[in-house]
C-alpha cells in the first residue's frame, strides 16, 4: 500500500502540552516540515524563549537553545555568528517578542541578522493567565483589561510586521494565519520562504502567524478560529510587508 501521510521527522514523537484548540501545534508542524523538506534539520538550531512555547525544545527534532524572556533574537544572533553555516530560528509569542523583547527583535532586524523568526500572535499572554499583551485589540477583555483595552489609558496594539518592515535589514516580513486549509498552506509557503532567505544569506526574515488562545479568550476552538478571521485580521491584515518581489525558491 502506498504511503499517503506520515508524521514529519522534524518533530519528536511526544504529545503536545498546548490547550485544546490552540494552533501552536499546527505552526510547529509547518516549521518542522519545512526544515525537513529543505534538508536543513540536521544543521538547525532553534531558540526557545519564555511563554507558552518555553519547552518547544521537547518537540523539535533539531538542536534547541533556551533563552531568557525576550532575549531569543540576541541568543540567536550569537549562535548564528559563531555557526554561520547553521540555520538558526527563534519561535516567539507576542508577549515575549513585542513586550520585553521589543528591543532585541527591532535591532536584530535593523542589523539584518541572518536568522529567521517565527512570531506567533494570539493577542494575549497565554501562559500567565491571560493578561493584556502589546498585541491585544482595542476593546478586548483580558485579566488586566476587564473593561476592554482602552487606548486612552492602555495605548494601541503594536503591529509588528508593519513596524519591522520599515527597517532595511529586514529582507522578508509576512503575516499569515492558520485558521483554514488555505491559510495553513499559505503559512507553510511563507515559512519556507523565510528559511530560504536565511539559507541564501540575504538577511533577517520574520513570519507572523495569527493564532488562537481559546482558554484565555473564553471561547470554543471553533469560535476562536472565527474570531481570528473577523477581529484579529481587521487589526492585523494578512500579507507580505517586505520582500513581496523577492525570488528565493530553489
Amino acid at each position: 500500500m502506498a504511503l499517503v501521510y506520515q508524521r514529519t521527522q522534524g518533530l519528536l514523537d511526544v504529545p503536545f502540552h498546548y490547550c485544546p484548540g490552540c494552533t501552536h501545534g499546527i505552526v510547529h508542524k509547518l516549521v518542522a516540515e519545512v526544515l525537513v523538506e529543505l534538508g536543513l534539520l540536521d544543521s538547525t538550531v532553534g531558540v526557545s524563549p519564555v511563554g507558552c512555547t518555553y519547552n518547544n525544545y521537547e518537540y523539535f527534532a533539531c538542536d534547541m537553545q533556551q533563552a531568557a524572556h525576550g532575549r531569543a533574537p540576541a541568543v540567536a544572533t550569537g549562535i548564528k555568528r559563531v555557526l554561520p553555516d547553521a540555520t538558526v530560528f527563534t519561535y516567539q509569542g507576542d508577549g515575549d517578542l513585542a513586550a520585553i523583547g521589543t528591543a532585541e527583535i527591532v535591532h536584530a532586524a535593523a542589523r539584518g541578522e541572518k536568522i529567521t523568526t517565527i512570531f506567533v500572535n494570539n493577542a494575549i499572554y497565554g501562559m500567565t493567565s491571560g493578561q493584556m499583551a502589546p498585541t491585544t485589540l482595542l476593546g478586548q477583555v483580558t485579566t488586566t483589561s476587564p473593561f476592554g483595552r482602552d487606548a486612552a489609558t492602555q495605548g494601541y496594539p503594536i503591529n509588528v510586521c508593519e513596524m519591522l518592515a520599515t527597517l532595511r535589514g529586514a529582507v522578508y516580513v509576512e503575516r499569515v494565519s492558520v485558521t483554514s486549509i488555505k491559510g495553513i498552506r499559505a503559512a507553510k509557503k511563507a515559512i519556507r520562504k523565510a528559511f530560504l532567505v536565511q539559507k541564501k544569506g540575504l538577511g533577517f526574515s520574520l513570519v507572523e502567524v495569527l493564532s488562537t488562545c481559546p482558554t484565555n479568550w473564553g471561547k470554543s476552538p471553533v469560535e476562536s478560529l472565527q474570531w481570528v478571521d473577523s477581529a484579529m485580521t481587521a487589526q492585523y491584515p494578512l500579507g507580505v510587508f517586505r520582500g513581496a518581489d523577492l525570488e528565493v525558491e530553489t
